[in-house]
């Protein structure tokens, strides 16, 4: 007969916060210049309170993918993004997250038209999981993203 595995309460914690996040769909949006910051299902586009779902995001190490964006209006008033994904290797905690968004973040600000810049952003999900170019604007269209002041240049 074989043994079994011992107990191990930790991995066991850690597989039922990332079933939790994986069936409501969590992703953690921010929004500058008002520094707004929450969660969203990115399928139904809803808000979710923090509470245990936000304990599951920040508690455990995740696998995350990040989607960064700034968001822009040309001269005829036409509305685009310019954006980059990044996935880090490996499992981090949203703590260890900082450095990665920061530096991606400046880097993409920069390169875009700063007289053009209405808002910019960005999309952590806690799972490896890819977003297109329409389904993250749907995702800042639902927390008001368009709606910011515009950025001084």
């Amino acid at each position: 007969m074989s043994k079994r595995k011992p107990h191990n309460l930790k991995a066991r914690i850690e597989r039922s916060c990332r079933a939790l996040l994986s069936t409501n769909h969590v992703a953690v949006v921010n929004i500058d210049p008002s520094g707004r910051q929450g969660m969203i299902n990115y399928k139904s586009f809803k808000n979710i309170a923090p509470g245990k779902i936000g304990q599951a995001v920040c508690g455990i190490p995740h696998r995350w993918t990040i989607y960064i964006s700034a968001l822009c209006i040309d001269a005829r008033g036409y509305r685009y993004s310019k954006s980059v994904e990044v996935a880090p290797n490996g499992n981090y905690l949203s703590d260890h997250l900082e450095d990665v968004i920061e530096h991606c973040y400046k880097e993409l600000r920069n390169s875009a038209n700063p007289s053009q810049i209405v808002a910019s952003g960005w999309i952590a999900i806690p799972e490896a999981v890819s977003l297109d170019e329409a389904h993250a604007a749907r995702i800042f269209d639902a927390v008001g993203a368009w709606n910011q002041q515009k950025v001084a240049a």
